[in-house]
């Protein structure tokens, strides 16, 4: 009987599919989507999903659970930051994996996998337009306008020997 056998092995160690696990999720974090095997994306959203609930935690215990699952100290700070704050109105289901077909040289099935809430980076954040200011009275005198420079004359190319 295979009672609580839910782990999905991929055919690796433990050791070696701790690993794979982990460098996905690093992947998946920092570039919010990956194209990956759709048995590799299935196994990655539960661990994916379980460190998205540590961060919505916030606690000092959760981030150090979080950086003993991912040994990344700017992947956890981005997931506790950024994707988790995203998602802290949602109770489950971070992640959507979107099946793409089949890899032409072993036809694998291939899926994408992405974070269901899409965050905008800070850095990224478009700024809010302006309020177009009033136009200026032609009473005040127009600023003269900066003189252009001259451009370089250009060198003549060497004669041809």
């Amino acid at each position: 009987m295979k009672h609580g056998r839910k782990i999905v092995k991929l055919q690796r160690k433990q050791d070696h599919r701790d690993a794979l696990l982990m460098n996905l999720t690093c992947s998946l974090i920092e570039h919010r989507r990956i194209r990956t095997t759709l048995a590799k994306a299935k196994a990655l959203r539960p661990y994916a999903e379980k460190l998205v609930t540590l961060g919505k935690r916030g606690t000092l215990h959760a981030r150090r659970t979080a950086l003993s699952s991912l040994r990344h100290k700017d992947m956890v700070k981005t997931l506790f930051e950024e994707i988790a704050v995203a998602s802290k109105d949602r109770v489950g289901g971070y992640t959507r994996i979107t099946k793409l077909g089949q890899r032409r040289s072993d036809s694998a099935p291939m899926a994408y996998i992405e974070w269901v809430d899409a965050y905008v980076p800070k850095a990224a954040a478009a700024p809010e337009p302006e309020v177009a200011a009033e136009p200026v009275a032609e009473e005040a005198a127009p600023a003269k306008a900066p003189a252009k420079k001259k451009a370089a004359p250009k060198k003549k190319a060497a004669a041809a020997e």
